[in-house]
């Protein structure tokens, strides 16, 4: 997102936002924030048709942001809605991290059932095998008389 962009957002002047940015520049790496150079910022306004007006005359090229930046610039603004941002993304990273530990939790507990699923499997395995071993070897053995009953007539 763009410096003016945000400004609107957040509520700021551009100018207050730039400033803010410049005063903490240190916590903007280049995966955080870039400024366009004048070529890059002169395609932005000529594939752009919806940029105001005074933005497109502007000799300076803007602050380009990626989430991370925004997410940054929500912490050294001052007006109550960046504040309010800063907050939410406070909240909202303190619930992802809970998720992932109950996630984890319940991973490991997944895990010791597909363990407990495994033992069973071969002990289902051995099971069958000795069945088709006995039917095997009940196959191969001789057919005893039985004495006191009638053959079957089938």
């Amino acid at each position: 997102m763009f410096d003016f962009d945000l400004a609107e957002l957040y509520r700021v002047e551009t100018r207050a936002l730039k400033q803010a940015v410049k005063r903490n520049i240190l916590r903007f790496p280049e995966d955080f924030m870039f400024v366009l150079d004048k070529e890059e910022w002169q395609q932005v306004i000529t594939n752009c048709d919806n940029l105001p007006e005074k933005i497109k005359f502007s000799p300076v090229p803007p602050m380009a942001f990626s989430e991370l930046g925004v997410a940054m610039l929500s912490s050294v603004l001052k007006s109550e809605t960046a504040i309010a941002v800063n907050i939410q993304i406070m909240r909202v990273f303190h619930s992802v991290t809970r998720f992932l530990l109950d996630n984890s939790e319940l991973r490991l507990e997944i895990e010791q059932l597909k363990k407990g699923l495994a033992k069973t499997d071969k002990n289902l395995d051995m099971v069958f095998l000795y069945l088709d071993e006995l039917v095997d070897k009940r196959e191969t053995e001789p057919k005893r008389k039985r004495i006191g009953f009638k053959p079957d007539e089938n």
